[in-house]
């Protein structure tokens, strides 16, 4: 039996983790899935909406959400890995008007296609506050306000002053926040096991155990197959969706980095304190810091809060021990202090997982009808909601690839990012990245002005061909 992970999501997830079969011999299917997170699973459910006569198999190497999908901080949002600047100067101010519409129309439609199946997972569309808590911040979220207007998105990114954003929420050292809609908190493993059975009810098979150990391209004599240790699945199309794991793939390890982002949980929070500050909407909440927090009032009033802070591991290696990071707890603690002081009791659980990045930053959703291979990945911390469009999006181009549609054009589909590169020169320049971070945030934090490490940091991703 394969233990799940620790987390808040996972310990109140509502249902039974028995495990499926595991695949024994040969199976022969129209589509095969390689992951049981959100992508796997979108792109399963989707593929049988479309089409329930299709034969669709899954195999998980552990347990459906057992990797970020059951792991996350829980925002469905509309935030994208690249900003609208680098867009507009990559791919036109067209193409960031299309990107903003999509996902914005995919965080309702992801709470859409949870209800469809009757999938409780807490959903709540309460958007995101960014609270601005230095000068500098409030700058940047300024600017951020400014700029949405001018591009058309002033309904998506709203200032909110210090004594407006009252109104929905107090945190310490507010000097205002940016207000965006575009953003629903949910439970994720709760979604995540439930679009599992929403699959297997609509047909599709899942096995778990089964790690896949090689992938076989189609040729002109055989058509693509998934390889595990107990057994062959054979298929018209092998889709990959293995986000952060891909690196465990002959061949991958160097197509997405896995960086690993930690939360904790606190004890539920007194009706006193939430009538103190607020947040009934049930909003997301951040600031603009560089190195990336998020934070939720959950449904049975905790704080779930999280961010980045750990090191990328070299040769992009993942390990359970990668989960845990006392240092990065106790900051974690620190700084979810300095937004409430009053914070009531402790800390009831704490966790991590690895997320996969892209070297450009841009998540990539593709099929090579040569081939028989798919895959999509690459979200960079955004995947809920990018998941669920990746769910859509290959799923079309699986079943209608003539018939094209607004999302099926956006730029990272049917385009892969260029690969990392080799050691030791990934793991000097990721973990240089981090460095960078944490330095303009204590710089900015420090001397009140924007900080040359800020500068450096974007341009040690931005290297990227349109």
């Amino acid at each position: 039996m394969i233990d799940p992970p620790r987390s808040l999501w996972w310990a109140t997830r509502g249902d039974d983790v028995t495990l499926r079969p595991i695949l024994s011999g040969h199976l022969d299917v129209d589509v095969v899935v390689i992951g049981g997170g959100f992508t796997g699973l979108w792109t399963a459910r989707e593929l049988l909406d479309r089409d329930p006569s299709l034969r669709v198999a899954v195999l998980e190497s552990s347990v459906c959400g057992f990797g970020a999908s059951g792991r996350n901080g829980g925002w469905a949002s509309a935030l994208f890995p690249v900003s609208d600047d680098v867009l507009a100067k990559r791919y036109g101010d067209d193409t960031v008007t299309q990107i903003h519409h999509q996902l914005a129309a995919a965080v309702t439609n992801l709470g859409v296609a949870l209800a469809r199946d009757h999938i409780d997972a807490d959903y709540v569309a309460g958007g995101t506050l960014t609270f601005a808590t230095t000068a500098m911040q409030e700058h940047r979220l300024r600017d951020a306000a400014t700029s949405a207007a001018q591009r058309g998105f002033a309904d998506e990114a709203q200032w909110l002053s210090a004594e407006a954003v009252r109104e929905r929420a107090t945190v310490a050292n507010s000097r205002g926040a940016l207000f965006t809609p575009h953003c629903a908190r949910i439970h994720p493993a709760k979604a995540v096991r439930g679009l599992a059975r929403a699959v297997e009810a609509a047909g599709g098979q899942i096995f778990e155990d089964s790690r896949v150990t090689r992938i076989e391209p189609g040729t002109a004599r055989r058509r693509p197959r998934a390889i595990t240790m107990g057994g062959t699945v054979t298929a018209d199309f092998v889709v990959r969706a293995t986000e952060a794991f891909t690196t465990n793939l002959p061949g991958e390890r160097r197509t997405l980095a896995p960086i690993y982002s930690l939360m904790i949980a606190t004890e539920p929070q007194s009706d006193e304190f939430w009538s103190r500050h607020g947040f009934a909407a049930r909003e997301t909440f951040a600031d603009d810091r560089h190195l990336i927090i998020y934070g939720q009032r959950t449904e049975d009033g905790r704080i779930a809060f999280g961010g980045r802070g750990a090191p990328y591991h070299f040769g992009s290696s993942i390990e359970p021990r990668f989960d845990e990071s006392p240092r990065v707890f106790s900051l974690l603690l620190d700084t979810l202090r300095e937004f409430f002081p009053d914070l009531d009791g402790g800390i009831d659980y704490s966790w991590g997982g690895p997320l996969g990045m892209s070297r450009d930053l841009m998540p990539s959703m593709w099929v090579d009808y040569e081939s028989g291979l798919a895959a999509a990945g690459g979200y960079t911390g955004d995947g809920v909601v990018l998941s669920y469009l990746a769910g859509t999006v290959l799923a079309h181009l699986l079943t209608t690839p003539s018939t094209p549609t607004a999302d099926t054009t956006l730029p990272f589909v049917q385009r892969r990012s260029r690969r990392w590169e080799s050691e030791p020169l990934r793991f000097a320049g990721i973990n240089a990245g981090l460095a960078l971070a944490q330095w303009a945030d204590y710089s900015e934090q420090r001397y009140g002005k924007p900080s040359r490490a800020s500068s450096l940091l974007d341009r040690l991703f931005d290297q990227f061909p349109p």
